[in-house]
């Protein structure tokens, strides 16, 4: 078993590109949480459970709030200090040299990533005295890079052979993710004195040169160095587009998801818990089924346009969450549990207005289906959920039926003043669904027999 790293964290720059929206870079608020909190939470996220933090420029800011984030996080966080900030970035490595002497990750207080590329190189081979650089070898294909600010690596067999901003001949370059042994210090310092180069750069060069700096690719994942304010654009955006889910609905896809992103993007700014939505959302989808409950047309759309609302703002819980880093198993939970109620109060209201009107028993019989349906199309939800991204892979989108239709049918229904004729769509649709999803697993679970 690989013991869990120590990560060390550069975060002692003025970034002076980014004056614009704050006297200080690792704390400017992204989405909802300052960059050094959303780089720290990452590398967390990855099973890092030891941080040394180097801070310089506006130094005690940060610190003090590194100090709220590991109280509230529950995150080991050591500070660095360094005094010289304003000089080369290899600086502020070497002013960690006393408290590392092993293997540690090294990322930029100013670097956003997919996680996977942390766990990736975690598990990457180490040998004595080596570093290991993340590079990024889409040289012709990543708009997301800077190319006049990016830091370039010269890349043969797996080697460094050059890095630097400068250099003319490349084919990669330098994300800011390295795996680091100690020999990272002597490198940085033999740079000072032989190269007088202060710079990560300069030591990686060193190192390069004796045939000890390889390079990781990151195979395509996310990275964004958020130096100015048009990265600082391009991240917002990629953290938006990140919430869509593969197992989204076409409703959720189409027009629940547009729609609740944006209200998130102002959830973000405020104290508002993802459970607080949940509850939020589950109180107008009671108020939709009060309505329901109620006979005449004029309530039943009062009550179709609240059902509707409440689904938009159902995704926003989920998204809130991702976006803060603050979800949890007690929240998905308690976030379905809602959503069963609330499914039920509304098919109950939605059948007991049709049966008003009709006083038929089959009214009654084809509600009692919708929510038998409505409830089975989630217990099977899961099983088959994670059997489609097995099957597909992490991210790739698949047709589902799920409560982003029910919901929006139950809309539809009561616009055109169709409350039974609707109630038998959700039946007829969700039961026929839930066995076409035992259908699928039971026939995967015979081939896999079959093949054993």
């Amino acid at each position: 078993m690989i013991k869990p790293l120590k990560c060390l964290i550069i975060a002692a720059g003025k970034g002076s590109r980014l004056s614009g929206k704050g006297d200080s870079k690792p704390l400017l608020p992204l989405k909802g949480l300052p960059i050094i909190e959303r780089v720290i939470l990452a590398a967390k996220n990855c099973g890092i459970e030891n941080f040394y933090v180097v801070t310089g420029y506006n130094g005690e800011k940060v610190r003090l709030f590194l100090d709220s984030l590991s109280r509230h996080r529950n995150i080991s966080i050591t500070h660095v200090i360094n005094d010289e900030w304003d000089k080369g970035n290899g600086i502020s490595v070497l002013k960690a040299k006393d408290v590392l002497n092993e293997y540690f990750l090294l990322l930029m207080g100013d670097h956003l990533f997919d996680e996977e590329i942390i766990r990736r190189l975690q598990r990457a081979r180490r040998r004595k005295g080596e570093v290991i650089l993340g590079i990024d070898s889409r040289t012709s294909a990543n708009s997301l890079v800077d190319i006049d600010d990016v830091t370039k690596v010269a890349v043969k067999n797996s080697k460094v052979v050059d890095i630097g901003k400068h250099i003319t001949q490349y084919n990669a370059y330098d994300t800011g993710i390295f795996l680091c042994s100690p020999a990272i210090f002597s490198a940085i310092e033999t740079s000072i004195a032989q190269d007088n180069d202060d710079s990560l750069s300069g030591g990686i060069r060193v190192l390069a040169r004796e045939g000890k700096a390889r390079a990781f690719d990151i195979d395509g994942g996310f990275w964004i160095d958020i130096d100015d304010e048009a990265a600082f654009r391009k991240a917002e955006r990629h953290l938006m587009e990140k919430l869509q889910k593969s197992s989204d609905g076409p409703v959720s896809r189409y027009l629940n998801r547009p729609l609740s992103m944006r209200l998130t993007e102002y959830l973000v700014q405020t104290r508002i818990t993802p459970n607080q939505i949940s509850v939020i959302s589950f109180v107008l989808s009671m108020a939709a089924a009060a309505f329901f409950f109620m006979s005449g047309y004029v309530p039943l759309v009062i009550g179709a346009l609240i059902a509707q609302a409440s689904s938009v703002i159902d995704g926003c819980d989920g998204e809130v969450a991702r976006l803060k880093h603050c979800g949890s198993d007690f929240g998905g939970w308690f976030d379905a549990v809602l959503d069963r109620y609330a499914d039920a109060l509304m098919l109950f209201g939605l059948t007991w207005h049709a049966y008003y009107e009709s006083r038929d028993f089959l009214t009654l019989f084809i509600g009692f289906m919708a929510v038998i349906g409505a409830f089975m199309n989630s217990y099977t939800a899961d099983k088959y959920d994670g059997f489609m991204k097995k099957r597909l892979g992490e991210g790739r989108h698949y047709f589902r039926m799920g409560r982003d239709v029910r919901v929006f049918l139950i809309f539809i229904g009561a616009l055109i003043n169709q409350p039974f004729l609707i109630l038998l769509v959700i039946a007829l649709l969700m039961n026929i669904e839930n066995i076409r999803r035992v259908k699928v697993l039971y026939e995967n679970e015979q081939a896999s027999f079959n093949s054993a």
